[in-house]
């Protein structure tokens, strides 16, 4: 198997899209942020006191459109939708976040979800983080993508 992100001399370089056609494309990650039960309750709580989720919401919207700002062989992509679910899970404990992405392009938007997906838990993470700094983010990961020449993925 080759890498697509060197060429034969094993230079990085960005994958030539051009001659690929513009497909419709999801990609879907997720991730968590593990935390004790008592940062949980401050979360379902805090309505009244800060919306943790809805401002991590924002920051992976922002976080999936900002991607190849930050990954230095990503396309720049005409993202068309962005959807952020936040979810506390007592079985964690913790957040649970899962990012939907897609968009109508020559290339796929797995890295733009799972961008989305780090840039949420890390909001949770520094939001909450006066309350506790022993949080973990963990498992983030492609769920699965849909779209383009290699077919669609799910994991397992």
């Amino acid at each position: 198997m080759s890498l697509t992100h060197f060429d034969s001399q094993g230079q990085a370089h960005m994958v030539d899209v051009s001659g690929k056609p513009a497909t419709a494309r999801e990609a879907v990650a997720e991730g968590c942020v593990i935390m004790a039960p008592e940062t949980l309750k401050l979360v379902r709580d805090g309505a009244a006191k800060g919306d943790v989720l809805g401002v991590a919401r924002l920051a992976g919207i922002m976080g999936a459109k900002r991607t190849s700002d930050l990954i230095p062989l990503c396309h720049p992509l005409p993202v068309t939708k962005v959807a952020l679910d936040l979810v506390p899970d007592d079985n964690l404990p913790g957040i649970r976040v899962t990012a939907t992405v897609r968009t109508s392009g020559q290339t796929g938007v797995e890295m733009e979800a799972l961008t989305a997906v780090s840039t949420a838990c890390l909001t949770v993470y520094d939001m909450l983080k006066a309350a506790e700094k022993a949080m973990r983010i963990e498992s983030i990961r492609l769920l699965r993508k849909s779209g383009g020449k290699s077919g669609d993925y799910e994991a397992k």
